[in-house]
């Protein structure tokens, strides 16, 4: 049996080529390639624009500053994410409000949000957690019963005339809800395209959005550009036009760009995407069925009204504690199955306890925390890797019970 890992790249000579030819270019920063992938990534998800940035973590601070969110604001999101989602927000010189997940869920609880926003809350970070789409509708019905208190700061705050709902999609490129994609339902969509996600550039991540009524996709789209220029009026491919090399900066901005080296990875991958996610979805088809349900618990990828992308497979052991958790993780990994943990909610984390959130206040992420295993989930593992992968958990549970 090949050696099982966690969460490989799925690199193929399709995204080799595409990168082969982009060398040979003589054009690798942003560029036509660049460009493309925006395209594909719009038409993909049903908006008019994309924007390519460096990383997911780029894509959500963007947003914030494209927002005008700052000091004096409050953005809410949820403590069972990773710090990234969080941080954009301190970054920006905002106050992050933490709150629970839902009671068994992973999503935010959705009836502590209305009680969480006051005159100062501009934003909600949701988080799709794994792959599924959070309750945009409700969160939606939320934000609108609140507009009473939403105080805007700006022109583009003035037009939503109510708190924005951005979503951490890193996990839920594909995913859709209510037949809608990711990335076409919140009023701006998130992306990560990190070398462990469903899609991946290396490092890499975008922004897409809802049309905004009296604002232009092309503005928005060049707003964006000079935040994440320098400031710059014009980027690389637009200066070297002839008689065009002359440009501005209209304030000291940013630096998070995506180029055209990562770009072409991603346009490969986008090409194979289809395959991609049928292969992720067979495998979590067969995790699904294949432990005993009294026992555990398996992240339910398969629902109604939402369609996932089949980003991670987080499962929970009926009854059972980290410490338990923990030995399971021990004794596969000397079976040579990788296993992890899906997240630590934030206050659990030095950072966030130093800024005075405190695990307690927590209880239902610290019980999604307390019993939570994540299995390998990607494209190259083999029917067999999956079996071998559930039969010793099996094992383990009876050795163990």
């Amino acid at each position: 049996m090949d050696v099982i890992k966690f969460s490989p790249p799925d690199i193929t000579d399709v995204e080799i080529n595409e990168v082969i030819d982009t060398l040979r270019s003589g054009w690798i920063t942003t560029g036509p390639k660049t460009k493309l992938f925006e395209e594909m990534i719009a038409d993909y998800c049903g908006t008019k624009r994309a924007v390519g940035l460096y990383c997911g973590t780029a894509a959500m601070r963007m947003v914030l500053q494209i927002l005008g969110i700052g000091p004096g604001d409050e953005v809410i999101t949820t403590a069972y994410t990773y710090t990234a989602t969080c941080s954009v927000i301190i970054h920006a010189g905002a106050t992050p409000v933490i709150i629970d997940c839902g009671v068994d869920s992973y999503e935010i609880d959705y009836d502590a949000i209305a009680d969480a926003i006051t005159e100062k809350t501009k934003l909600i970070i949701p988080v799709d957690v794994a792959g599924i789409m959070c309750d945009y509708d409700r969160l939606f019905k939320i934000v609108e019963s609140k507009k009473d208190l939403f105080k805007p700061s700006n022109i583009i705050q003035s037009l939503f005339n109510r708190v924005v709902i951005m979503a951490d999609s890193a996990h839920s490129f594909g995913a859709s809800y209510k037949g809608k994609r990711s990335g076409a339902v919140a009023d701006f969509t998130t992306f990560s395209f990190h070398a462990v996600k469903n899609i991946t550039t290396g490092e890499g991540g975008a922004v897409t959005w809802k049309s905004i009524p009296g604002l232009e996709d092309d503005d928005i789209y060049e707003e964006f550009q000079r935040f994440s220029l320098h400031g710059q009026t014009k980027d690389a491919l637009a200066k070297i036009r002839p008689g065009e090399w002359e440009y501005d900066i209209i304030a000291p901005y940013y630096k998070c760009n995506m180029t055209d080296v990562i770009a072409s990875i991603g346009i490969g991958q986008l090409k194979r995407y289809d395959e991609i996610l049928n292969r992720r979805k067979e495998i979590m088809k067969m995790y699904t069925e294949g432990f005993d349900i009294s026992k555990v618990e398996v992240i339910d990828h398969f629902r109604d009204d939402r369609t996932s992308c089949m980003h991670l497979c987080l499962v929970r052991f009926k009854g059972r504690d980290r410490e338990y958790c923990n030995d399971l993780i021990d004794k596969m990994a000397k079976l040579s199955i990788p296993l992890n943990v899906h997240y630590k909610p934030l206050p659990l984390l030095t950072a966030y306890r130093n800024l005075g959130f405190d695990p307690k206040d927590y209880p239902n992420a610290m019980a999604m925390y307390e019993n939570e295993v994540t299995l390998p989930l990607h494209p190259h593992l083999t029917d067999e890797q999956v079996r071998y992968i559930i039969d010793n958990i099996n094992s383990y549970l009876e050795e163990n019970d």
